[in-house]
């Protein structure tokens, strides 16, 4: 399959009163086409602000992003423009993402109109093939979006997202606002559309189960840098840094029968302001030496398998 997007050390500081949030710090990874890469980690990892500086949402302060070998990482506007058709996302709110002004079929017809060239008739037909594409019924065209439930919602924001016919989607946490058997069928409405289109998804969530039903394969995210990267399979059943070990270890099992071994982690999370060299788990880390102090970089452990920790070869 070919690389259709290639991040090569990418960073996003915002500034702030103490200094520089380090929001995005020096992350790197490559996609192939049709593929899902999963994005995890805590509340304020970064994994969101990823997506976002990805599709130029926000600028980056450093690093590369190549889209289809193409050096996209500072565009003019006319760039910019082409890029929103092949580059799009799906936002984690479907009760914020949507403007409460505009009627279901406005809001699927929003870019079409932007983009321009067609008639009315054709926006027409083009927004029923959309709303039956995402299993959103015809009398739901004039409705508003204060009148629908979050799952029929979120429907209209996939739908509004796959308008122009992208290739490639940020996903940002589009399940975690809804009732869990809800949540079922948005998921297996994306697996079908993606496997439809061959469409390529990030997709970024805090759940970890989820995470494992979308993901070709998955990064862990902890304080804006990358610390593991593995194939999902690998990952779960072999998980080699501290912190996945820790994250994986959360995960509740439905069987009164089984004993779970849980990581309760201690110590104070490392501020992401200025932060110094080094790994920054190592305050809560039970195998932190001295050597954390200095700067991590992402080792290959296996084949495809990726970790950022000066010790990680004592823990395959």
């Amino acid at each position: 399959m070919a690389t259709i997007l290639e991040v090569q050390n990418l960073k996003k500081y915002f500034q702030t009163p103490g200094g520089e949030l380090h929001a995005v710090d020096d992350v790197s990874f490559r996609m192939e086409e049709g593929t899902t890469l999963g994005v995890v980690g805590e509340s304020g990892c970064g994994k969101s602000t990823l997506g976002r500086t990805v599709l130029h949402l926000h600028e980056s302060t450093g690093g590369k992003i190549f889209y289809k070998g193409e050096d996209v990482t500072h565009v003019d506007k006319k760039k910019l423009r082409e890029l929103r058709e092949d580059m799009q996302i799906i936002f984690q709110d479907p009760y914020s993402s949507l403007n409460p002004r505009m009627s279901v079929s406005e809001i699927i017809k929003e870019p079409l109109k932007r983009k321009g060239g067609r008639s009315n008739e054709e926006l027409e037909r083009e927004v029923e093939r959309l709303m039956d594409l995402v299993g959103l019924a015809q009398r739901f065209a004039t409705s508003y979006p204060h009148e629908l439930d979050g799952g029929r919602r979120q429907r209209i924001g996939i739908a509004r997202a796959l308008s122009l016919n992208p290739k490639f989607i940020v996903c940002d946490e589009p399940v975690s606002a809804l009732d869990v058997s809800i949540q079922a069928q948005i998921l297996n409405l994306m697996k079908d559309l993606q496997d439809q289109f061959g469409l390529t998804y990030i997709f970024i969530t805090h759940d970890l189960s989820v995470v494992k039903h979308m993901s070709d394969a998955i990064s862990v995210m902890y304080l804006g840098q990358m610390v593991e990267k593995a194939p999902a399979k690998e990952l779960f059943y072999h998980p080699v840094h501290p912190y996945t070990k820790a994250l994986l270890s959360a995960i509740p099992i439905p069987k009164v029968d089984v004993e779970r071994n849980r990581i309760l982690l201690k110590g104070e999370i490392t501020s992401p302001v200025n932060p110094k060299p080094g790994c920054r788990f190592a305050a809560r880390c039970e195998f932190a030496s001295e050597e954390c102090r200095n700067p991590q970089a992402l080792e290959e452990v296996k084949e495809g398998h990726f970790v950022s920790c000066c010790r990680c070869k004592e823990f395959v």
